[in-house]
């Protein structure tokens, strides 16, 4: 089982970054029900792992929070660019409910993740470079806000892959604590 623990997008996020999916050449944009932030890619796991991992998250203890995605950027870049994505604002609650997530999954006994966590929604994946359009498409969606919404939960993702590309399942949904909870 391929496994990603991440945040979900309220729908209404979701509408506002798919409609930013046109007018790039060789661009293969994420589909709508597939936007998330990812957390910890976790990767290929049996079924005692997943359930020790399931454990260690279930004992995470962070408050909830507002999250606000700005601007876009990508991955790589000419014959190297792997990723168009929307950026997320410094937010102190998601670094931490990150980290606590780093733990868990070292604590489950899965190895510990090498790269700095870069908080972002991937939009699109490139098989090849888009050309000058890219420029153009970055400049003219520079000054792009959306939210703040509520972070109020994460998931534990499943990950197939099809056809069609990827199919992602909610697997196991952790609540943080209210914003604002006594």
């Amino acid at each position: 089982m391929r496994l990603f623990v991440a945040l979900s997008l309220p729908e209404e996020v979701r509408e506002g970054l798919g409609m930013l999916g046109t007018g790039l050449p060789g661009a293969r944009w994420v589909a709508e029900d597939n936007l998330h932030l990812t957390l910890r890619f976790v990767g290929d796991v049996d079924g005692a792992q997943a359930r020790d991992l399931d454990d260690t998250l279930s004992a995470i203890d962070a408050p909830g929070f507002e999250l606000t995605l700005q601007g876009l950027a990508t991955f790589g870049d000419g014959m190297k660019l792997r990723s168009l994505y929307a950026g997320v604002a410094p937010n102190p609650a998601l670094t931490h409910l990150q980290a606590k997530v780093e733990s868990a999954v070292v604590r489950a006994g899965l190895p510990a993740e090498r790269r700095k966590f870069k908080p972002h929604v991937t939009l699109a994946r490139f098989k090849g470079d888009p050309g000058p359009k890219l420029g153009l498409y970055l400049k003219d969606h520079s000054l792009l806000r959306i939210g703040p919404f509520t972070a109020d939960h994460f998931v534990l993702y499943s990950s197939r892959l099809g056809a069609e590309g990827p199919h992602y399942t909610e697997e196991v949904t952790y609540d943080l604590e209210r914003v604002g909870a006594f």
